[in-house]
């Protein structure tokens, strides 16, 4: 009987849904609705300026190619061991939340859906801003202005346009658990948190910190189980996960003076050279450029700040270049709780200190927003070529004489419009390794890999590197010039 009358009101479930939803939209006020305006039009924007870079040959194997590859391997239900790497995909990196972009690459695969996901998961960390500035200050002006300020963050924008990374989903994701742990909501909590650490293994960075303010601030049992689990996630990242290639790939190289050990060993006996080290490089500059657009309010909110601390020290502390500059994904993560306890701390002042903290950090965000972002009408505006460049255009022609399934090695610009396929090579790879594999004692470099034998098409420029030139004149004799213009060559085996 019960079965019955649910198949019955089943009809009706679409209706009650569209009834719900109007309700809802015509309950927006016009500053909920200047903030979807912001968000919608950051997304709309980032997805169509990634998509000109992308078709104006911007993209590459690293770091659009593998996660294409990898995603479009799983949504074909194959094993994601992505060929333009060789490795698994979750060997490089423990980016479970992938497989929920699965389902979408059965509708619609292809650049646009990782762009526009890219985007939303960047745009969406206003709304945890939104949501904590009204609750603190009960002003729907006011929470709307950080909300949309969020979004003119520098890294935010370059972040957008550096290919494709997991790591943009992570504005929206931690700034939704560190949102739900300030106002105690674990149900909700627990979901944003374990999603967070889907995305990739060092967020654990994050959240441990955000365990410990739990425990300090909030629920002691809670706050312990989550350090415990991020802790866990991690290891199992690392030791386990990454494991599916073989081995897992090492990132310890990154910390200077010859790893943890040596970098405390260093600190203690010659703390001048770590000094020293920390000056350099553009280290005081990357500080600089992440934390003046919040004008430093999120010190009058230490705590909450200090769940962001552990990152941007690795990431000042690295040697690797790219984590200190907010043109990398490597700083996102940081960007939710600095902006969080920035509206903490924002909310702490009097009335009069109020307004001039709004109006200091408005002018320091949009002045920073053109000095630095990637923005329209910026200073920093990025050049980039067009999907007309003729270079593009003469790339495309010869792109779609490609068939899709043909095993191809191309030039790492084109293997990022060739990736939905099981057997995608960046060029000289298989024919000599280069970049590839887990660990250089497991593919060393210029080595000739059985799937070379495999490859139908290459698909590279007429004047190759000096490096390049003995590989493809060892091979060249297996391909005929199948198709030609200025800018490329497309070659298939006899």
């Amino acid at each position: 009987m019960r079965i019955a009358q649910a198949m019955e009101a089943l009809p009706q479930v679409p209706a009650r849904i569209g009834r719900w939803a109007w309700r809802r939209v015509r309950g927006l006020n016009r500053w909920q609705w200047l903030l979807i305006v912001a968000i919608t039009w950051y997304v709309w924007h980032f997805t169509y300026t990634s998509l000109r870079v992308h078709y104006g040959m911007g993209s590459s194997a690293y770091d659009f190619g593998l996660y294409d590859q990898g995603v479009w391997l799983m949504s074909r239900f194959k094993a994601p061991f992505v060929t333009l790497m060789g490795r698994n995909l979750f060997a490089d990196h423990g980016s479970l939340i992938l497989f929920f972009v699965v389902p979408l690459y059965w509708v619609v695969p292809g650049a646009g859906t990782l762009f526009f996901l890219q985007s939303v998961g960047l745009a969406g960390g206003a709304i945890p801003v939104y949501l904590l500035a009204k609750r603190r200050m009960g002003s729907e002006p006011i929470a709307a202005l950080l909300g949309i300020l969020f979004l003119l963050h520098p890294a935010l924008s370059w972040t957008n346009l550096e290919e494709f990374h997991p790591d943009a989903f992570l504005p929206l994701l931690v700034g939704f658990a560190i949102y739900f742990a300030i106002e105690a909501r674990w149900r909700p909590f627990v979901i944003f948190a374990v999603l967070s650490l889907l995305v990739k293994e060092d967020v654990m960075l994050v959240m441990a910190p955000l365990g410990v303010w739990i425990a300090l601030r909030r629920d002691r049992t809670i706050g312990v189980v989550t350090v415990i689990f991020s802790m866990a996630f991690f290891f199992f990242d690392t030791t386990m996960l990454q494991q599916l290639s073989g081995k897992a790939f090492p990132n310890s190289w990154r910390v200077p003076f010859g790893g943890p050990e040596g970098l405390i060993a260093e600190a203690i006996t010659r703390p001048g050279n770590v000094l020293t080290y920390l000056l350099a490089e553009g280290r005081p500059w990357y500080l600089w450029q992440l934390t003046f657009p919040f004008v430093w309010l999120f010190l009058r909110s230490p705590d909450i700040a200090a769940i962001s601390a552990v990152v941007v020290i690795s990431n000042v502390v690295s040697n690797y270049g790219y984590q200190h500059q907010i043109q990398y994904h490597y700083t996102v993560v940081a960007l939710p709780a600095l902006a969080l306890a920035t509206v903490w701390g924002i909310s702490r002042l009097s009335s009069e200190w109020r307004k001039r903290a709004l109006i200091a950090i408005t002018i320091a965000t949009v002045w920073s927003a053109y000095l630095w972002a990637d923005l329209p009408h910026g200073r920093s505006e990025g050049p980039r070529w067009t999907p007309s460049h003729p270079v593009a255009m003469e790339a495309q022609e010869l792109i779609d004489l490609v068939p899709p399934d043909a095993v191809v090695s191309a030039h790492y610009a084109i293997t990022a419009h060739l990736t939905r396929r099981e057997q995608i090579y960046m060029f000289p790879n298989p024919f000599a390794t280069s970049m590839y594999g887990t660990h250089a004692t497991l593919f060393p470099e210029g080595r000739r890999l059985p799937e070379a034998d495999e490859v139908e098409y290459v698909f590279i420029q007429p004047l190759l590197p000096d490096n390049f030139v003995e590989v493809w004149l060892r091979e060249q004799g297996a391909f005929e010039l199948y198709a030609q213009n200025n800018s490329w060559q497309l070659w298939k085996r006899r």
